[in-house]
């Protein structure tokens, strides 16, 4: 009787530490393994965002199959339209999918790599930092450097016309410094490439935003300095782009990060945003 007790006990307790462990633990595959067997990664990228992704080419796009080539992947690349806000993007691209049916992908790319984003999106998982975007302005040469401090700076569009795009970061500061004096002339567009188009034609004097989307537009033409903005009243001048998968898909974050790095080592990396026409600058994290 004792030793049926005994075995009872044994038998329950290791049900119970059983369905304690996650799935992957009680021999179900893990996404790695599920991903490997399929034969493709599907990666997520936004519509509509030259030179990132646009009509199935861009930066990121060839970057999603360079990861997939070095991990022995095919990359199946979704276009996802851009929500409100980056925590809709995240919810609709990587961890729950858009409430209109589109199905939510392995991995997000263009992700900025900061704790506070990561702090209050506790679904996803953000790593890999592969490239760091800076703030610059695009302007024509009769207008002098952009440097030191707003006052001295930014001064001369309170005569000439710059333009952002609209609800970006360049347009909140350009409308909120100088105590609002820029006002009048902060120009907006419904995209970078569309700003620039009024530059290259002299309806405004500069441009102002990400300088990946400013050189990417402005192609070679050679009439305009394009010059990465610094000045102390500036608080966000440059973010890392990463990745984000689900929150505890660690070994797929794993391999794609060590992909990146193996990628980033032996100059692809470089490559992809030479051929695109883009300053590529490795993120120090």
């Amino acid at each position: 009787m004792k030793t049926d007790r005994r075995r009872f006990l044994l038998a329950a307790g290791a049900a119970a530490l059983t369905a304690s462990l996650p799935a992957r633990a009680q021999g179900v595959a893990s996404p790695l393994a599920d991903i490997r067997q399929r034969g493709h990664l599907k990666v997520a990228v936004y519509n509509d965002f030259a030179p990132w992704s646009l009509k199935g080419k861009g930066i990121d796009v060839d970057l999603a199959e360079a990861l997939g080539k070095q991990l022995k992947l095919t990359a199946q690349v979704v276009g996802y339209t851009a929500d409100e806000d980056m925590d809709d993007d995240l919810r609709n691209m990587v961890w729950k999918g858009h409430y209109l049916g589109t199905a939510p992908s392995d991995v997000m790319m263009h992700v900025p790599v900061d704790s506070y984003l990561q702090g209050k999106n506790d679904k996803v998982k953000i790593f890999g930092p592969y490239h760091l975007e800076t703030v610059a302005v695009a302007r024509v040469q009769r207008i002098g450097q952009i440097r030191g401090s707003a006052a001295t700076a930014l001064e001369v569009f309170t005569r000439e016309k710059i333009g952002v795009e609209g609800r970006s970061l360049a347009d909140a500061f350009l409308l909120g410094v100088l105590s609002g004096r820029l006002r009048e002339n902060v120009v907006h567009f419904g995209s970078i490439a569309a700003a620039v188009e009024k530059l290259k034609a002299g309806d405004i004097a500069a441009v102002m935003g990400p300088r990946s989307e400013i050189e990417a537009a402005l192609g070679k033409d050679s009439r305009f300095v394009v010059e990465v903005v610094q000045m102390p009243e500036l608080k966000i001048n440059s973010w890392p782009l990463g990745m984000a998968v689900k929150a505890d898909e660690g070994e797929l974050a794993d391999a794609l990060a060590g992909a990146l790095h193996a990628l980033q080592k032996d100059g692809t990396v470089a490559a992809i945003f030479a051929r695109h026409g883009v300053t590529y600058v490795q993120p120090t994290l």
